[in-house]
């Protein structure tokens, strides 16, 4: 099954998040809070279908040298900090280069606060219902490190959903959330990008729009 877009990625994922809501016995109404920037238009709908408040998460991978695409971790807002150590080992990072991509990310990341959270605050998740929502995982090292960050914030429940993911990654990152919805999980993957028609680069703009 392929999606046609995040748009219909996040109306297909919202029926199994409130399943997932309704499984748990709480019947308080979510947060959701996608992952900037393609997990906001996925997040949109889901959150739009639920009657509930949109927020956002932010987090930011660490790319390798010379293939920003590779996650070596990710950082969140918090300063949750989520390497893959396997990947560091296979490529022969020294802990220099890793310090400045740590560096790099943390620096983007500063910068995406800046924009977002003039248009929308923080939201206060302690002792509530949170759903964080992406368009997909690949190492999920980036999810992992969102994940860590809002249970440091002691939230009531902690919920992540995504449309697709490897089988393994799926695996690893319900041991991060207290529930995890996973719509599909192939045996083969290669990239998120596959199980969609159009899985074009989302525009700060359409981001702050979907947050206003």
């Amino acid at each position: 099954m392929r999606y046609i877009d995040r748009e219909d990625a996040g109306r297909a994922l919202a029926p199994a998040v409130a399943a997932a809501l309704a499984d748990s016995g709480n019947g308080s109404t979510p947060l959701i809070l996608g992952i900037p920037r393609g997990g906001v238009t996925v997040a949109a709908p889901v959150a739009r279908l639920l009657d509930a408040e949109l927020n956002i998460v932010l987090a930011r991978k660490i790319g390798a040298p010379h293939n920003a695409e590779l996650a070596l971790g990710a950082v969140g807002e918090t300063g949750v900090t989520v390497l893959v150590h396997d990947v560091i080992d296979g490529l022969g990072i020294s802990q220099e280069t890793l310090e400045q991509a740590i560096d790099r990310a943390r620096g983007e990341l500063e910068h995406k606060l800046s924009v977002y959270r003039k248009v929308k605050p923080a939201a206060d998740v302690r002792n509530r219902v949170v759903v964080v929502v992406d368009d997909g995982v690949a190492t999920g090292a980036t999810f992992r490190a969102t994940l860590q960050t809002i249970r440091r914030q002691e939230p009531l429940l902690l919920i992540g959903a995504v449309p697709v993911g490897p089988q393994d990654t799926a695996g690893d990152l319900a041991v991060e959330a207290d529930m995890f919805v996973c719509l599909q999980r192939p045996r083969w993957f290669r990239s998120v990008g596959e199980w969609y028609d159009r899985f074009d680069q989302v525009e700060e703009a359409e981001v702050l729009a979907a947050l206003r």
